[in-house]
């Protein structure tokens, strides 16, 4: 109790963030706005960067480009 009033909190919670996610966030877009820019579902986006499902090797040509060259992806997706 001591500890609560002193403004010591008794638990910390640190989450981690995939590298997926980090880019994302990076670039500035939403979950639904990458998924749209991808091509892929958003269910497929966040199973992707929770961990639980990797994306094929086209897939991560296609997020490697979309994170190193983001413009390029909306130019495409633009015409």
């Amino acid at each position: 109790m001591r500890d609560l009033k002193a403004g010591k909190v008794g638990r910390v919670t640190k989450v981690e963030v995939s590298p997926l996610a980090a880019s994302r966030l990076r670039i500035g877009l939403s979950q639904s706005e990458f998924a749209k820019m991808l091509g892929v579902s958003l269910r497929t986006l966040q199973e992707w960067e929770q961990g639980r499902r990797a994306p094929s090797g086209a897939a991560k040509s296609l997020i490697t480009i979309a994170i190193k060259k983001p413009e390029v992806i909306k130019q495409l997706l633009a015409a």
